[in-house]
């Protein structure tokens, strides 16, 4: 299997950043690929796929995260998810999942 590593950077444009909601959308995107996913501010990083990581990244509106993924769909990983960000999670109402 041919592991490859993409990653982008994304913005929060949330008015309440990466609260619960956004969290949970993120993490059940990210579980629908079998790559390594990590979100990276300043540093630090978090499980893609796990909401109460992404949490603790405390994330606020105006935050600029990178997104990494490993795997042999991460490409595709990394593009779902940026459209996540710039859909604003889906704040008029359409699914994601």
């Amino acid at each position: 299997m041919n592991d490859i590593t993409r990653s982008t950077t994304v913005t929060v444009q949330n008015p309440q950043g990466l609260h619960a909601r956004p969290a949970d959308l993120l993490a059940r995107r990210a579980s629908q690929f079998d790559a390594q996913i990590e979100l990276i501010k300043n540093g630090e990083s978090a499980d893609g796929k796990s909401i109460l990581q992404i949490m603790t990244l405390a994330a606020e509106m105006g935050t600029v995260l990178s997104i990494r993924a490993t795997g042999h769909d991460a490409e595709q990983a990394v593009a779902a998810l940026a459209e996540l960000f710039e859909s604003g999670f889906a704040e008029n109402g359409r699914s994601h999942s």
